[in-house]
């Protein structure tokens, strides 16, 4: 890999590079997770909790399988342990990218880490307090009579972390649309005309993404177009890039009429001599 400054760093040196700072991401999600491990139940009651409270009194939540109780809590620490190291997980990916960027473009390295990372938690949130409690009361509305809701701990924990992450990772939207502005891949004016492909795109991420209920799909499929309107908003106002000085040690190839000139006039020369 040759950086935009012309240092070439050998494949072994990035393979190290890149195992180093894969340790230092596992050995921060496992001190977050040996920290947490204590409060366990009491993170799972947490995250239980927009479900406990919507459903009728005298009903809870159950185990199918034996190991259960103890490995359910386990697994949702650990994802939380990922979650809350996501601004090291972050900051490391641009710092092995970094050397491969201008300058100018490293510039931007800090505010989008930032960005990043507030926007993942703030989908999170979005999910919790807005769409949990609307999809598990819509949910337990139409539970039918004579039926009894009693949800397995294992399968509610797939289903919220499935929603925490689709929403975390769609309120990159507006990051992802002002990168590819900033890097000229697109411009605003094409992303603009692109806007009912990207409606329909939306639905469709949106149907993938979550279980299948159209509450929870609208409600990513709606935040992911608004943040695209907000992402281009922002970009009309980031500078393009420049296009870099082409390189002087590949120039462009000459024409053939360029060609005859230069042979003729090392001809000349020689004869000259």
């Amino acid at each position: 890999m040759t950086s935009p400054i012309g240092n070439d760093m050998p494949f072994v040196q990035h393979l190290l590079e890149l195992r180093t700072r894969l340790l230092i991401m596992i050995l921060t999600v496992v001190l977050i997770l040996l920290v947490l491990m204590p409060f366990a139940s009491d993170l799972f009651n947490l995250l239980a909790e927009p479900l406990l409270h919507l459903m009728p009194d005298g009903t809870q939540m159950i185990a199918i399988d034996v190991a259960s109780p103890f490995f359910i809590p386990f697994k949702l620490t650990l994802m939380l342990s990922i979650f809350l190291a996501m601004p090291v997980i972050f900051y490391q990916l641009w710092g092995f990218i970094a050397p491969g960027l201008y300058q100018h473009e490293k510039s931007m390295i800090f505010p989008l880490l930032v960005a990043s990372t507030l926007l993942f938690y703030l989908g999170m949130m979005f999910a919790y307090y807005v769409v949990f409690p609307l999809v598990f009361g819509f949910m337990i509305n139409m539970t039918p009579d004579g039926v009894e809701m009693m949800t397995d701990i294992s399968r509610y924990l797939d289903f919220v972390l499935k929603l925490l992450f689709a929403f975390g990772m769609a309120f990159q939207v507006p990051i992802a649309t002002i990168v590819l502005v900033r890097m000229g891949i697109v411009t605003p004016e094409a992303l603009a005309d692109k806007r009912p492909h990207i409606i329909v795109a939306a639905f469709v991420i949106g149907m993938l993404m979550t279980p299948p209920d159209m509450i929870s799909q609208t409600l990513l499929a709606v935040p992911i177009w608004l943040l695209f309107e907000v992402g281009l908003f922002l970009s009309r106002r980031v500078p393009v890039k420049k296009t870099e000085p082409k390189d002087k040690e590949n120039p462009p190839a000459l024409t053939q009429d360029e060609m005859d000139a230069e042979i003729a006039r090392i001809e000349d020369e020689d004869t000259k001599k």
